[in-house]
């Protein structure tokens, strides 16, 4: 396998760490570059353990300009994971109007300047793998997330028209709906709510980052050529 460059966002998290991980240990033909902007902590660690094949790229997801300083101080991008993202969960009826905004421009705009961003590029070098990771909740909406859910369903709206776009040029374009998976989000659940989830997943358990990491590592790979456009829900069953 050839060098590839892989720049995934979100690395400090604990989805994105176990992708960038996943593509280092993948071959050491692999350059990975973490996206992040603060508590650098982690991302920072995984490119010590993995000197001279990883390292951190200072990046605001939500600024076009920060996506265009990124892109051209790594200069070659092979593979692109969009993974950074947040949610602050409320009812709709008293959600605040600041953080509709905000979970939108961390979950759906940030995929829209990445895209934008790495296009020229890989529409130059005739190809490349664009891997947006969505959520469950953008099928399978709950209660008290309209801002998440409506900014993860843009995500896969947005992933199946690129799609249609890039095709030609041999650029893919894949979306990942992970279900409940053992972050830090979940960690931060309360107990009852915890078991209340797990009874609804027929597989009684709790997706691992590692399980994520994979479907996403396949769909880079030069055997994932004909796909794209495609959702993929990876939640136990839920849906």
């Amino acid at each position: 396998m050839s060098r590839r460059v892989i720049l995934v966002t979100g690395a400090n998290g604990g989805l994105g760490n176990a992708i960038a991980r996943s593509f280092l240990e993948e071959s050491n033909e692999n350059f990975v570059c973490l996206g992040v902007r603060k508590r650098r902590e982690r991302a920072g660690k995984l490119a010590e353990s993995f000197s001279g094949r990883c390292e951190c790229v200072d990046l605001e997801v939500t600024n076009p300009a920060a996506w265009q300083n990124a892109v051209k101080a790594i200069g070659h991008i092979d593979v692109l994971v969009n993974n950074a993202g947040t949610h602050e969960d409320a009812l709709l009826a008293t959600m605040p109007a600041e953080s509709w905004q905000r979970v939108l421009s961390a979950n759906l705009d940030a995929v829209f300047h990445g895209c934008q961003a790495v296009l020229p590029q890989m529409i130059a070098q005739r190809g490349g793998r664009i891997i947006n990771i969505a959520s469950l909740s953008a099928l399978l909406a709950p209660a008290g997330q309209a801002n998440y859910a409506a900014a993860k369903a843009g995500v896969i709206a947005l992933t199946q028209s690129l799609a249609k776009e890039v095709a030609r040029i041999g650029i893919t374009v894949n979306a990942i709906c992970p279900g409940y998976v053992q972050t830090e989000a979940l960690a931060g659940m309360p107990e009852d709510q915890r078991s209340a989830v797990l009874a609804k997943i027929p597989m009684r358990r709790f997706g691992k980052p590692e399980e994520i990491a994979a479907a996403v590592r396949f769909l880079a790979c030069p055997e994932a050529s004909y796909i794209t456009g495609s959702v993929l829900k990876i939640d136990g069953g839920i849906l």
